[in-house]
């Protein structure tokens, strides 16, 4: 699991949310104060949460062994955060394989890759 990973299934997600926000197309949603809109911000912020984890992947190679365990928890669950949602659009033309499988199944393929 790399910051790659994060950064090509938050940039897709972001891509879906973006045009949800745009007030050139006359959407109100995102800045007004009805549940729709409220909706979307928790949504984004929950992206750019689960999506905040480069620093985490850097420091995970100088940890000690008990503090690499939890590293691997939390960006493990980032990255499941952030699938759930990116599955959403499964159909979608940009969606990428790598975004259906499990942290643990992305470090396999990526040393399969490197083997």
């Amino acid at each position: 699991m790399d910051v790659q990973h994060f950064e090509r299934i938050t940039a897709f997600i972001e891509a879906r949310l973006t045009p949800l926000f745009d007030e050139a197309t006359g959407s109100d949603h995102g800045f007004a104060m009805d549940d729709t809109s409220r909706a979307l911000r928790a949504l984004r912020n929950s992206v750019l949460e689960a999506s905040a984890v480069k620093g985490l992947i850097e420091k995970r190679e100088s940890a000690e062994p008990a503090v690499r365990r939890v590293i691997d928890q939390s960006v493990e669950h980032h990255w499941d955060v952030l699938r759930g949602i990116a599955r959403q659009w499964e159909d979608h033309a940009d969606f990428r394989h790598e975004f259906k499988h499990h942290a643990w199944e992305l470090d396999h393929h990526h040393a399969a890759a490197g083997a």
